[in-house]
């Protein structure tokens, strides 16, 4: 390829499986608890410390807090669901399973709620990297994605902003999506945006996933709009200076 159109490959997940597990965490809203007699949803109901331990907050009316209240500690299976802040037909981009001990850490909220923090024995991810097991010290010291934070809102700015869309689209070969495949905008890290090239209804081919990546991986959000414009090939913008 020459000029400003980058290489284009099927989607590799960024970073290692302990880091995109870090990351899934941080941006996931699906959280399943189990324990051994009962299940409870954590929707936005989890957090990993700055200790590296994924910390719950089970509701108080549960049968899973009861359970906890009075065993102070139970074996637990947590599955997590990471599903695109776009709406599409399949928006889900990876699941994880962590196994491990749930301990009772205190109270939080009106309610109150019960804290309790996992101590992991095991961990694995499905996303497309593929799927790997990841080790608890590994993920103790992972750090997610500098972008995680803020990839959601960003994703739905980028999706209202329709040209800039259809020049991403443009980016994908001929080759990788048909004229009537409908292409969206998936994921957006550190090392590029994945697009989901989806073919029509009816078709029986299966939905695959495209990276498009930067020159160079961005560290925080404000380099976003730069890598974007060296991505599309636009003049670089400039910035403005307070009294300038």
């Amino acid at each position: 390829m020459s000029g400003n159109i980058p290489p284009v490959a099927v989607a590799v997940a960024a970073g290692t499986p302990a880091e995109r597990l870090r990351t899934l965490l941080m941006a996931a809203d699906s959280v399943t608890l189990l324990t051994p007699t009962h299940r409870a949803e954590l929707t936005g109901r989890h957090r990993v410390g700055p200790d590296g331990r994924l910390r719950v907050e089970v509701p108080a009316d549960s049968g899973a807090a009861h359970e906890l209240a009075r065993e102070g500690d139970v074996p637990v299976v947590v599955h997590v669901t990471d599903l695109a802040p776009i709406p599409m037909p399949d928006r889900v981009r990876g699941r994880a399973t962590l196994t491990g001990w749930l301990t009772v850490e205190g109270l939080r909220g009106r309610r109150p709620d019960l804290v309790a923090v996992l101590h992991l024995a095991t961990a694995g991810i499905t996303d497309t990297g593929g799927t790997a097991p990841v080790d608890p010290d590994a993920f103790a010291t992972a750090r997610p994605d500098p972008l995680a934070p803020a990839e959601a809102e960003l994703l739905r700015r980028l999706d209202a902003d329709t040209p800039t869309v259809e020049q991403l689209t443009g980016l994908v070969p001929a080759r990788l999506r048909r004229d009537d495949a409908r292409v969206r905008l998936l994921r957006l890290d550190r090392a590029g945006i994945v697009l989901r090239v989806q073919s029509p209804a009816g078709s029986a081919a299966r939905p695959h996933d495209v990276r498009l990546p930067f020159a160079r991986p961005l560290r925080d959000p404000d380099q976003l709009g730069a890598r974007l414009d060296a991505l599309l090939g636009r003049p670089p913008r400039r910035v403005s200076r307070a009294g300038r």
